[in-house]
């Protein structure tokens, strides 16, 4: 359904109210889920200019403003978008909320990014907005900053719905956590998207890609086996090659390691002398392949950055492994250095998990009964 919806809205001639700004867009994951369920980007803001690259790579007709969004002009920027745009999303950092003791609120100077979120919604005054975070954004000093938000987006005339979402609630094989803020202008909430009953597991999410060992791979190669899954078939849609599966080369050390650690199996099985300081949880760990993972962060190439050993395989798993645990369909690719490409992968929302949102939100615009 959702896959054709931006045809059947055009046909209607009411397609300007899902056209969307994106803001803070990184390489898109946000911006991908929503145009999966037909929603059009009309302009997207990143700063960093290789991610906006891949951005841009990925899209046929991408209208990106590569610059830190201090230092755009908002009305000249954005402003003509008012009446085009229906939506504006994103996920600007917030970080002083997070600190203990002194109370912080969107005042602090560390939260100054969010107030150019706010800055574009009053100036293109759209019908709808979807703000991502971390769960802490909402439950820090007690929901105060929580609260802020309501009062603020009140006086531009929006009511929202807060809540934490996890991404394997929505198919994606993932224990990933993430504060959603949907603001609809008016006095009724937007409901959050459904929970999707079944989970997705690490292994039905990646058993079919080449079984690489370590230093092994190239940017572009042909698939090895058969698709072995729904939700590889899912993923492999429109993609002909297999794009940034390369496999960490490991030093020796970490290869002696990791061939003691069998599957479902972690440091436990390491001899004293091999047990590393690390203060990130699931260090050499290996990957349950039965389980769903724990959140993909930017330093995946690592058994000694958490649990991001392949469930099998003596190495850590590639960047294309990790864009399959958060929902990256096959045929969108990473670009630039491997450390540029694990930043786009691991600070992304999960297509999967931004496509249920848009659901929501697109129900909502149908004109499902109040909700407050």
């Amino acid at each position: 359904m959702f896959e054709n919806l931006g045809h059947a809205l055009d046909n209607e001639g009411k397609m300007d109210e899902l056209k969307i700004i994106d803001l803070f867009a990184g390489v898109g994951g946000l911006s991908l889920g929503f145009e999966q369920a037909g929603f059009e980007i009309l302009i997207a803001n990143e700063y960093d200019q290789s991610i906006a690259e891949a951005y841009i790579k990925n899209r046929a007709n991408s209208n990106m403003v590569v610059e830190d969004i201090t230092k755009l002009a908002i009305p000249e920027t954005f402003g003509a978008y008012k009446g085009q745009a229906g939506l504006v999303i994103g996920g600007p950092p917030c970080q002083g909320y997070s600190q203990k003791g002194q109370r912080k609120t969107i005042h602090d100077p560390r939260n100054f990014l969010f107030k150019y979120f706010v800055e574009v919604v009053k100036e293109v005054d759209p019908q709808y907005f979807v703000m991502e975070n971390v769960p802490n954004l909402l439950t820090a000093q007690k929901g105060y900053f929580k609260q802020e938000l309501e009062k603020l987006f009140s006086e531009l005339g929006y009511t929202i719905n807060a809540q934490v979402l996890c991404a394997a609630d929505y198919g994606v094989p993932q224990n990933r956590h993430r504060a959603f803020i949907i603001g609809k202008r008016g006095t009724c909430k937007v409901k959050m998207p459904k929970i999707i009953e079944k989970r997705t597991t690490i292994w039905e999410a990646i058993s079919d890609l080449a079984y690489l060992k370590s230093g092994e791979g190239t940017e572009a190669a042909d698939y090895k086996k058969a698709p072995e899954t729904e939700y590889q078939q899912r993923m492999r849609l429109g993609s002909g090659k297999l794009y940034n599966h390369v496999a960490t080369n490991h030093s020796a050390v970490a290869l002696e390691r990791l061939a003691m650690i069998p599957p479902k199996g972690g440091k436990e099985f390491l001899p004293p002398e091999h047990i590393t300081k690390s203060i990130y949880s699931g260090t050499w760990e290996r990957m349950d392949e039965d389980d769903i993972s724990v959140t993909i962060t930017t330093r995946f190439d690592t058994p000694s950055s958490g649990k991001f050993t392949h469930p099998y395989l003596d190495r850590a798993i590639t960047v294309r492994e990790a864009a399959r645990i958060q929902s990256f369909p096959d045929s969108f690719h990473f670009f630039g250095t491997k450390t540029s490409q694990m930043k786009q992968v691991g600070n992304a929302v999960p297509p999967l998990l931004a496509k249920a949102v848009a659901k929501a939100i697109f129900e909502d615009w149908q004109g499902a009964p109040c909700y407050v």
